[in-house]
């Protein structure tokens, strides 16, 4: 069985061996045995992962906003702002582990809303949720502001 296929084989029957073997492998320079099309579906993969991260992140984050803004249940208050705080801080340590998701803020907001729309329209039929969001969508607000406390003051 020749050298690469050894190291497919390693991938398919043992994915945490083969990614210690890859790193071994990279921190010796050795790039002749390295089993290449695995390592760049992987890096590949991580890439994809941070983005679904994003937005599903913004996901939780803007469903319980919204639902601390239109949904007049002041008995879930607390349980809905724990939840915001949560992915707050969340989102705070993803933006700071990778910083070039900022870039794409904007891009999975807009995908996040959509989805939270949908859902928060399913579970609370009776209330009119707006179409767009009101506020501030940008970065520091999101993670910082207290929107129930600015429309309560309006």
């Amino acid at each position: 069985m020749s050298q690469t296929n050894n190291l497919a084989a390693l991938y398919e029957q043992d994915i945490l061996l083969w990614s210690e073997d890859t790193v071994a492998k990279l921190k010796a320079r050795d790039f002749d045995h390295l089993d290449i099309e695995h390592l760049i579906e992987e890096v590949e993969a991580l890439g994809i992962s941070q983005k679904k991260e994003l937005i599903s992140r913004l996901i939780i984050l803007l469903e319980h906003l919204l639902k601390r803004l239109y949904v007049n249940l002041p008995d879930d208050y607390n349980g809905w702002e724990r939840t915001i705080r949560t992915q707050r801080g969340e989102l705070e340590i993803l933006l700071d582990a990778v910083p070039s998701l900022s870039s794409r803020w904007e891009m999975s907001f807009d995908k996040a809303w959509q989805i939270v729309l949908k859902n928060v329209r399913k579970e609370y039929p009776q209330i009119s949720f707006p179409s767009e969001w009101v506020y501030d969508r940008s970065i520091d607000p999101m993670l910082n502001s207290d929107f129930w406390l600015e429309s309560s003051e309006e």
